[in-house]
């Protein structure tokens, strides 16, 4: 772990004198052509794409984004660059889920040593929910025979104690949000008029949607459904649902037998038609579990990547869609 670090803070030293040498050379020839508005953008560094766009809900107009975490990178597993430190070293605002979501979060900010640096950790003051742990059984059953290897495991995966999906929850998106604004006021105070409008223009679209579907979800018999891992935990809180799930909060190992069995027996006893998919996780064992109740996988958004060309709100509402009409089959 040491060695890495060592290495990215040796590149980022040498990054950060190559682009100043490169500005240098720059300012000696030709005209500036650098738009005055550009300048004035408060920059913002995010870790993944329901940040980014918490972020623009709020500061639309007025901030310059960049996201961290590329499209297709499940963010549990992602490593910075040396260029990531370099983006953060050169931003005003740091804005990260938090609650272990983002594990190399404080090492890189640390290591990126912006002493200007605000940073938002947008799950700060959240109701949070004790991380859903499924496979649990599944780890100790293979204890006996494979503990080194689990041990290695844990220490190189430990996630702490809190399920981290906040920005999945209509509530949870909401303190999110605000924190985020709170950020973006701290460093831009001149513009705090601006940026309260815009969070409340956003919170109110939360809260219509959360309206419409609560009474939805309240008409109904039925409040489970099944997905592929128990990322859906805070919006299950929002309105009263149950996720059963095949992989835990964090997707990590595969079921075991007897956890498969009593997800068909579960399926079987509750009718279950749809087996929701997340869209950054392998399909195969929920297809498999669907093969076997006879029923139909559906993808169901995560918002960790920008997807389909649907904001926010929309992919928020195609998975309350989607939870709503499996529930009236």
């Amino acid at each position: 772990m040491l060695k890495r670090w060592v290495t990215m803070l040796f590149c980022l030293i040498v990054i950060v004198s190559f682009s100043a040498c490169s500005s240098n050379n720059n300012s000696t020839g030709g005209t500036e052509t650098t738009d005055a508005s550009e300048e004035n953008k408060i920059k913002v560094s995010v870790t993944f794409d329901a940040m980014k766009e918490f972020v623009e809900a709020v500061g639309k107009d007025k901030v310059e984004i960049s996201t961290i975490i590329p499209a297709g990178t499940e963010a549990h597993d992602f490593e910075p660059k040396a260029q990531d430190l370099v983006t953060i070293s050169t931003v005003q605002i740091f804005v990260y889920n938090g609650l272990e979501m983002e594990g190399w979060a404080e090492e890189t900010i640390s290591a990126a040593n912006n002493a200007n640096l605000f940073i938002v950790e947008a799950s700060k003051g959240a109701d949070l929910i004790e991380r859903e742990t499924a496979s649990e059984d599944h780890h100790e059953h293979e204890e006996d025979t494979d503990h080194e290897e689990d041990a290695d495991h844990e220490e190189d995966h430990s996630h702490g104690k809190y399920d981290p999906h906040l920005w999945l929850g209509i509530k949870g998106a909401q303190t999110e949000v605000s924190n985020i604004k709170d950020g973006l006021v701290q460093v831009d105070p001149s513009n705090k008029d601006y940026y309260e409008q815009n969070y409340n223009d956003f919170i109110s679209q939360l809260e219509n949607l959360y309206n419409e579907y609560n009474a939805k979800f309240q008409s109904l018999d039925k409040n489970s459904f099944v997905t592929g891992h128990a990322a859906f935990g805070y919006l299950c809180r929002d309105f009263g649902l149950e996720q059963n799930s095949v992989r835990d909060v964090f997707a990590e190992g595969e079921p075991s037998a007897q956890q498969l069995t009593e997800l068909v027996e579960y399926c079987r006893e509750n009718n279950v038609t749809t087996i929701f998919a997340e869209e950054m996780v392998s399909p195969a064992v929920s297809q498999t579990l669907a093969n076997e109740v006879g029923a139909k996988v559906e993808v169901i958004y995560t918002m960790e990547n920008a997807q389909d060309g649907m904001t926010y709100l929309e992919r928020m509402e195609e998975n309350l869609s989607k939870i709503y009409d499996s529930m009236t089959k």
